[in-house]
């Protein structure tokens, strides 16, 4: 494993967490009462472009070369719809696990699919860039041992982290602190923010100290 892969993951992850801060800042520019908590269904709606578009920009420079056919137009065209319907169906399925775990079934419907977006951003986008839509590379990838690059590792942890920061966040939404941030689903999206954030911090630092005992089976 080289240094130079390590330092290209850090920046990767360090232009995604960029992409968040933007979110955050260049909104409060041009619109007036712009702030997380005040405009949240706004905020994740930005947060998740933002994240997005420095994904597929990312996926543009980083991605290895593929093979000229399947290089072509009608699979580029295939790959795009499929990438898609994946995002959609990812959308989908976190809005009903909400709601199964006790978000509002009618009410705040739009908060809920917003942060099941949001969720789908961090998680679902990087996988499809990365691996795309190839459900037994992300079974490999999510399996013990079956990481194949520093990339793949680094999946592993943002995603996890992700999702560990989205359940922590749930936690005082019950609490009668009466705090703005308890409203649904504000604790749970900044959790997520916090836990993805946390994992592009941690991932290229866990990778490098552990680079001697980690091996790929492509190298």
């Amino acid at each position: 494993m080289k240094d130079t892969d390590i330092k290209r993951l850090l920046y990767a992850h360090l232009l995604c967490i960029f992409s968040i801060i933007l979110s955050i800042f260049i909104p409060s520019v041009f619109l007036e009462n712009f702030s997380i908590l005040e405009t949240h269904l706004m905020w994740l709606c930005i947060c998740s472009v933002f994240v997005t578009a420095v994904n597929l920009v990312l996926y543009l420079v980083v991605k290895p070369n593929i093979s000229s056919k399947r290089n072509s137009l009608s699979h580029k065209v295939t790959r795009i719809l499929k990438c898609c319907i994946y995002f959609l169906m990812s959308c989908f399925s976190f809005h009903v696990i909400f709601v199964l775990y006790g978000a509002p079934l009618i009410e705040l419907v739009l908060e809920t699919f917003s942060f099941a977006i949001l969720l789908s951003t961090f998680t679902t986008v990087p996988c499809l860039c990365l691996l795309g839509p190839n459900i037994k590379a992300w079974l490999r990838v999510f399996s013990r041992n079956g990481v194949t690059s520093i990339w793949e590792n680094s999946l592993q942890i943002t995603t996890i982290s992700s999702f560990v920061g989205a359940w922590l966040g749930a936690f005082p939404i019950p609490l009668d602190w009466e705090r703005p941030w308890q409203v649904w689903p504000i604790s749970c999206t900044l959790g997520a923010t916090f836990g993805y954030v946390a994992g592009l911090v941690i991932s290229p630092l866990w990778i490098y100290w552990n680079r001697k005992q980690l091996t790929y089976k492509n190298n």
